[in-house]
């Protein structure tokens, strides 16, 4: 039986860096983008021998803001992909993609080489916190580039939304929340701001920062925790992993595998891989990885015992859990009946999870696995 196998590309690049942003990306001019798409096919055909006696159930093309390339590069890769590895024909494949960067050729072109599901970063409806955010585009011009979407035919996007922010009250997000709910998308994404170091907002808002008094309190972040959940509950949307909701059939299947930990191959300057029971990922420096240079700067072979901590670390982060093996009722005999004690787990149907009270201290919970 053929194993599954799913793929990241990274497109390090987008138009300006966000302030809160601490991911690999950064803006670079059509030169560099161009000499990268190509460094990029040179590595997908290299690895194509991970792709043997397996099968690509999805592709996952992230960033950075990969819609920043020009739709001829973009098809490019995807004929790399095609060509290196075994796509199933029904794989999910996706793209992150901002409000500002989409065009109807650019679109029509995803739709011509297989993309089937776009997950494009909104944050906020509110043009202020989307200013301050440092975001490249205003609600209207989401709300344009949304209708470009579902008028070339799109019909599986994901929102991605952050709340928490700077400034940000209870009432501003549940109107960011009724004006996306509004469009009626197939999946979204709520995840709270997190201030992370080497950001221009840990300078402004972290630990010190005089502005820090600008962040909303903790009672605030639960609230919008629970408005979010309620909201999108009430309009038909599961909750199927801690931050990650959808309409029945749409979940992410990318993500799913993430946090199933099916084995996937990450492509791309600071990718990476969980292959053959081995975590990896690619080095960071762009001006080796234009040259050719496809090492890794980070490698680790996984003991049994690392193994079953990620598997429930990841698979308690879903709605539906972790099924119970022998192997992890043993592994966690102390654990399970501790968290059941508080009211943070429940097993049930030959699976573990967590409760409603587990998910909203999911960090504690999932930390007792480790």
């Amino acid at each position: 039986m053929q194993k599954e196998l799913e793929l990241y590309i990274h497109i390090p690049f987008c138009v300006q860096k966000c302030a809160y942003c601490d991911f690999l990306s950064a803006p670079a001019d059509e030169a560099v983008r161009a000499r990268y798409v190509e460094a990029l096919k040179g590595e997908i055909h290299k690895r194509k021998a991970f792709g043997k006696n397996k099968k690509v159930t999805s592709v996952f093309i992230g960033g950075g803001t990969p819609s920043i390339l020009a739709e001829m590069q973009t098809a490019q890769l995807l004929k790399a992909v095609h060509d290196s590895f075994p796509i199933e024909t029904d794989a999910e494949i996706t793209i992150e993609c901002n409000p500002g960067t989409l065009t109807k050729e650019k679109l029509s072109c995803y739709r011509q080489w297989g993309v089937n599901r776009l997950s494009m970063g909104l944050q906020s409806a509110d043009n202020g916190e989307l200013k301050m955010l440092g975001r490249i585009h205003t609600w209207e011009e989401f709300l344009e580039s949304f209708s470009l979407t579902r008028e070339m035919g799109f019909e599986n996007l994901n929102v991605d939304l952050m709340s928490a922010l700077p400034g940000q009250t209870r009432e501003s997000w549940q109107s960011t929340l009724k004006k996306v709910l509004a469009l009626k998308p197939e999946h979204l994404s709520a995840y709270s701001l997190i201030i992370e170091e080497g950001t221009p907002f840990y300078k402004r808002f972290g630990p010190g920062a005089w502005e820090e008094c600008l962040l909303p309190d903790e009672d605030a972040e639960r609230q919008m925790y629970y408005d979010t959940r309620d909201m999108l509950k009430a309009e038909g949307y599961e909750r199927y992993e801690i931050s990650n909701y959808a309409r029945p059939g749409f979940a992410c299947r990318h993500n799913l595998g993430y946090w199933e930990r099916k084995e996937y191959l990450g492509l791309g300057l600071g990718a990476s891989s969980l292959t053959e029971g081995v975590r990896c990922r690619n080095h960071r420096k762009l001006s080796a990885y234009l040259a050719g240079d496809y090492s890794h700067e980070e490698e680790q072979r996984l003991t049994r015992k690392e193994e079953l901590e990620e598997t429930m670390f990841l698979g308690l982060r879903k709605a539906e859990g972790v099924l119970l093996t022998k192997e992890i009722s043993e592994a966690y005999q102390e654990v399970f009946p501790r968290l059941e004690q508080q009211g943070l787990l429940i097993r049930e149907n030959g699976r573990a999870r967590l409760t409603d009270l587990g998910i909203d201290v999911s960090n504690y919970a999932l930390a007792e696995f480790l």
